[in-house]
């Protein structure tokens, strides 16, 4: 971690709501007039979007399918290097991926593909991370078989990850100020199913498939990292969603309670957290629950003075 060059990263599954955590943060950001450098995680994928159909296609054939979780399939250790290098220096190599239309529009490149590597630019205040893997430290995982597939493709995808593996990759350990976000997995599921039926026009059966095919990573390197979040926003219904396969609608905010779970809890003055957020209550001496349509205002009262500290020991190096 370093005070002369923090790092600010937001984690959580796909479908999970880090967006929302985004946009609370830039909201603030743009309030205080900090320049953050924003970098998304799906950036540091290993392959575009076709060639990881081709991969994941073949890999089905294993015991060990792969997914967009684990190390195969992802730069865990460049990620770690442009953590490491902000921290350091303020600059590091970063680039774009077009997940959408509108994102190809904005970088210049197709649809599923990345821009080049580039320098984040000079003079920013902080770096500012969203995506799966903000905290992941790769020696969870244990090894997979090379032999359980024939092709090239794979074999190269699974000894590349090896090799990383071999050296170590722990990205949590740069990050100054480490957000998750991990609503209770069956919202997560019908977030998934919902967005991706509306947006990227699967089918629900394809993404049902796809949330199985994916549920080993998502043990071994989502989940361990809400283990080591600073603060951890949780999303509970209050709405029936026992079976998230079959909900046709994504219960809303206002239908909802926020558990935030606190690292250091003494580092926070509840009394004051309480009369700020109507609705609020402590379940544990850890523990704020706040209405589900607060949670944008959460996420701005708890971490604003967080961020004020860590802007605040950088500009005084």
């Amino acid at each position: 971690m370093s005070h002369k060059h923090p790092v600010i990263a937001v984690t959580g599954s796909s479908a999970a709501g880090t967006t929302m955590v985004r946009t609370a943060f830039a909201d603030l950001f743009r309030r205080e007039s900090i320049n953050a450098f924003f970098v998304e995680g799906n950036s540091f994928r290993r392959y575009d979007r076709d060639e990881m159909k081709r991969v994941v296609s073949e890999s089905r054939k294993t015991a060990h399918p792969l997914s967009h979780f684990g190390p195969e399939t992802n730069l865990f250790d460049r990620l770690e290097g442009l953590f490491r290098e902000y921290s350091r220096t303020g600059t590091g190599i970063y680039r774009h991926y077009a997940e959408s239309h509108r994102d190809s529009e904005r970088y210049g490149v197709a649809r599923g593909r990345f821009t080049p590597w580039n320098d984040i630019p000079p003079g920013t205040d902080l770096l500012f991370y969203e995506g799966l893997h903000g905290g992941v430290i790769q020696s969870t995982w244990s090894h997979r078989r090379l032999s359980e597939s024939h092709n090239p493709m794979v074999i190269k995808a699974r000894q590349t990850a090896e090799q990383v593996h071999d050296s170590g990759v722990d990205v949590a350990q740069w990050v100054d100020l480490l957000i998750g976000v991990t609503p209770i997995i069956n919202l997560e599921w019908i977030q998934k199913i919902q967005r991706d039926c509306a947006e990227k026009g699967s089918s629900r059966e394809g993404v049902v498939d796809t949330i199985l095919r994916r549920l080993e990573d998502y043990t071994r390197y989502i989940t361990p990292q809400f283990s080591l979040t600073d603060i951890n926003f949780q999303r509970v219904p209050t709405v029936d969603t026992s079976n998230p396969f079959i909900a046709r609608a994504v219960p809303t905010l206002d239908e909802s309670f926020v558990v935030v779970r606190f690292r250091e809890p003494k580092r926070f003055n509840f009394k004051d957290l309480l009369q700020r957020i109507e609705g609020a209550f402590m379940s544990r001496p850890n523990t704020l629950v706040v209405p589900g349509g607060k949670m944008h205002l959460a996420i701005e009262t708890i971490c604003a003075p967080l961020v004020h500290e860590l802007v605040e020991k950088m500009r005084q190096r």
